[in-house]
């Protein structure tokens, strides 16, 4: 056993050594996809520590309850809160009002709270920027500051009265910008809007005739089972002389809320790894295939001296198992890395020191992604080396080219360039269908990102139209799925382009022999790579719309027509490019000397 470890050893150490540039360009298509994976997938497990850490930073409440009434009713409604069961302190009621803010030309809807200067012992918004309220100051929620591009010392009129920006802070007792959940006084439909805090004293100045409502932080024994303690006290709210709603809000409630940027910002991530998997297991497959079939010589010496069909296999599979699980690393690696710098959390909230390590479940998906790729790329190939006779492997005889009688016909009667391109493709359809996928993915793909592109990003809030923070995480998810896909796509297509070259110098010589010239043989060449690419940017176009449209929220903006065809043919453009230098190599070079290398029987 030790003997045929090292075997296999000693042979994959020979492989990786000899092929140095098809083993990296193995490494890069599968880190790729293993590594947008994580990326994804580490998003969904740090989702909340943003929110968790911030409530931890800033005393967050784990229940916030909010009156539909105004005034004296509103305080009569919270006040049987106080001493309910569970709860273990609070802070408030504070006086809200919901009035409107201008700043920098934009009226927004603006949710205002009044709070004392001195900290509360239960919900304390940390300050980022700045300093706290003061008589005659606001301060502004730090999402909502973004969005209307204000800072410390700028001057922004809140219900019809200037005031001061004092400073930016981040609160964990309500939802940030823009679902601060404003609305009408009475009404429970929520509006768009951001959250300021000012001084207790001057909140009525700033409502004037608006009735204001007030809001309570609510601290309990059993911070997990805040659901719970809301199923227990509603039934004693629902009293006789009770008119108004009442509104209980968990700390998870605003947690999922608070984290939809980054799983909107996910979402991009998690389609576009699979369909880089798609492509890697194109590419893998392309660079596998033609690896295998040049050890075809090893295998029947392999078998001459004993080996059975399971060690031959395991042979095969070894090398691209050890570069899968590489992969897998490098993947892990650098989806942990590049984490923070890419995806940044809700504004609203304090960021986390340092990326997280990725969690057992990350780490686990990510393997076996990487070695189902490597092994669905190598078992086909691994299986038609088994089924070799010792024989054949032996005299590593080219197989002989498939004919059928429907392609004979067809082809003698194209034009020479034509001929050429449909038999080099029925010699080697394998090849041909790792063209159509690896198209069929790229357009399919730029098509969702051009539509996801195209679409309205205007985001009312009030009067005004501000920044989608909803939207911000999700641009630069796409954007760096945008670039891996495309450096994939063109390796494969660089990789295939060239193998197809290699695989049919022969043939081509022969075709020159008989009176093609070499425009016509070049041409050739780049019809096989074409033709069997036009069905795959055909069918991306209308796919890439069903998988924008599927993930898509809202109503769809449509680009003209002429936009939609702009990414198969730049494909298109881009697999011709690929070829011609090859091409006018393989021309340059004599006819003779391309004979010579191989036997006639082989180039037949």
């Amino acid at each position: 056993m030790a003997g045929r470890l090292l075997l296999v050893l000693r042979l994959l150490v020979r492989d990786l050594r000899r092929r140095p540039a098809e083993t990296l360009l193995l490494l890069i298509a599968i880190t790729a996809a293993t590594g947008t994976l994580t990326l994804g997938l580490a998003l969904d497990d740090g989702a909340a520590l943003p929110y968790e850490h911030t409530r931890s930073a800033t005393a967050g409440p784990d229940v916030v309850a909010r009156p539909l009434s105004t005034g004296d009713d509103a305080l009569a409604d919270l006040a049987p809160l106080t001493t309910a069961p569970g709860v273990t302190g609070h802070s408030g009621p504070y006086p809200v009002a919901f009035l409107e803010l201008t700043a920098r030309g934009n009226a927004v809807q603006a949710v205002v709270e009044g709070r004392d200067t001195a900290p509360s012992a239960l919900d304390r918004p940390a300050i980022i920027d700045g300093t706290w309220v003061r008589p005659g100051g606001v301060v502004v929620e730090r999402a909502f500051a973004e969005a209307l591009g204000v800072h410390p010392g700028d001057t922004v009129d809140v219900g019809g009265h200037a005031l001061h920006v004092l400073g930016i802070a981040v609160t964990a007792a309500r939802t940030t910008y823009p679902y601060a959940g404003w609305h009408f006084p009475g009404s429970p439909l929520s509006e768009r809007g951001g959250l300021v805090w000012v001084h207790d004293r001057d909140i009525a100045t700033l409502a004037g005739g608006e009735p204001t409502t007030y809001s309570l932080n609510l601290a309990l024994d059993d911070p997990a089972a805040s659901e719970a303690f809301i199923d227990r006290v509603r039934p004693s709210l629902d009293r006789a002389d009770f008119d108004g709603g009442l509104t209980l809000t968990t700390w998870q409630v605003i947690a999922d809320l608070d984290g939809r940027p980054v799983e909107r910002a996910q979402e991009p991530l998690l389609i576009g790894s699979w369909l880089l998997t798609a492509l890697a297991v194109a590419g893998v497959s392309g660079i596998v295939a033609g690896r295998i079939a040049g050890q075809r010589r090893r295998v029947g010496l392999l078998k001459a001296v004993g080996a059975g069909p399971a060690m031959i296999a395991f042979v095969h599979l070894a090398e691209y198992l050890v570069v899968g699980l590489t992969a897998a690393g490098a993947g892990l690696v650098t989806s942990w890395l590049a984490a923070p710098a890419l995806i940044h959390p809700n504004a609203g909230l304090l960021t986390t020191a340092g990326p997280r390590p990725p969690s057992l479940s990350v780490v686990v998906v990510a393997v076996a992604l990487a070695i189902t790729i490597a092994v669905a790329a190598t078992l086909a190939p691994a299986v038609r080396a088994v089924a070799t006779s010792t024989t054949a492997a032996l005299a590593d005889s080219a197989a002989p080219p498939r004919r059928s009688r429907w392609r004979i016909r067809l082809s003698r009667r194209l034009p020479v360039t034509l001929l050429i391109g449909v038999r080099m493709n029925a010699r080697r359809p394998h090849r041909a269908w790792l063209v159509t996928v690896n198209t069929f993915v790229t357009t399919t793909a730029l098509v969702a990102v051009l539509m996801n592109q195209v679409q309205d990003r205007s985001f009312p809030v009030g009067d005004a139209d501000l920044a989608n923070p909803l939207t911000e995480g999700t641009g630069q998810s796409v954007f760096v799925v945008t670039i891996v896909l495309v450096v994939l796509a063109v390796i494969n297509t660089a990789v295939s382009t060239w193998t197809a070259v290699l695989d049919t110098r022969h043939p081509l010589a022969v075709a020159r022999t008989l009176g093609a010239t070499p425009g016509q043989t070049g041409m050739g060449l780049t019809v096989a790579q074409l033709l069997p690419a036009l069905p795959g940017a055909a069918a991306g176009i209308p796919c890439g719309l069903g998988l924008f449209l599927f993930a898509w929220r809202g109503r769809p903006q449509y680009p003209p027509g002429s936009w939609l065809l702009a990414p198969g043919l730049g494909i298109l453009l881009t697999i011709t490019l690929c070829t011609v230098i090859p091409v006018l190599v393989l021309s340059r070079r004599p006819v003779a000397d391309a004979l010579q290398r191989t036997p006639l029987f082989r180039v037949l």
